[in-house]
């Protein structure tokens, strides 16, 4: 029963939210509202679960003194901060909530997206070593495309010789714009429609129940 329930109530949802796009009227259509509104119910509970996990593992990495256990008070106390700073006096702009996301919050996550960009340098630097003729041209195309989207690229090209007198004003631009909106664009297509494939394969092999790897221990 256990393993026959959540297999069951997960095709029962599955097909209904399938039904109502190729049978846009009731009652799929509101069955398919109905269970929409339960996920962000259960996505909303879910918020509550893994903030009882956040506090469970922190303060057991507290209590064993793991790695970098240090770290974990800060995580508690900044997330209690945060709810009492809430619940008491709102989130509204000015508010203490809005002055402790917009002064720690906001500069940390910039900070994290700053240090991507060291990371997307080095993977950068090891993509293009022409080793094959797939690397070089993966070079080449980077190369033209940075240069047509940055400012020394336009000054460097009034440099070239009949650049300046009208003939082709900015022909690096232009074959930068080429490769972003031709090649670039069919490789995100494709690359989008084999992700809508696997979507549609992963959703049909739980709706029928051969991926059960969500049930956990059910099984």
């Amino acid at each position: 029963m256990r393993l026959v329930l959540p297999l069951a109530v997960t095709f029962i949802c599955g097909m209904i939210m399938v039904l109502q796009f190729f049978i846009p009227h009731r009652p799929f259509s509101s069955m398919g509202e109905r269970l929409t509104d339960w996920y962000m119910i259960v996505a909303s509970a879910a918020i509550f679960l893994g903030a009882i996990n956040l506090i469970q593992v922190h303060t057991a990495r507290i209590q064993h003194r793991l790695r970098n256990w240090q770290y974990s008070p800060v995580v508690i106390i900044g997330f209690f901060a945060m709810i009492l700073a809430g619940l008491f006096w709102g989130v509204e702009d000015g508010r203490p909530f809005d002055y402790m996301f917009q002064t720690m919050i906001v500069p940390m996550g910039a900070t994290m997206f700053s240090l991507l960009a060291f990371f997307v340098a080095s993977a950068a630097f090891r993509a293009f070593r022409s080793s094959n003729w797939r690397a070089t041209l993966l070079l080449l195309s980077a190369f033209v495309v940075m240069l047509g989207r940055v400012p020394i690229g336009d000054v460097l090209w009034r440099l070239v010789p009949g650049a300046a007198a009208g003939a082709h004003p900015n022909l690096v631009n232009e074959i930068a714009e080429w490769l972003m909106q031709v090649p670039n664009m069919a490789g995100q297509r494709a690359v989008m429609i084999g992700a809508g494939l696997g979507v549609v394969a992963t959703s049909l092999r739980m709706i029928f129940g051969i991926e059960r790897s969500y049930l956990g221990g059910a099984e």
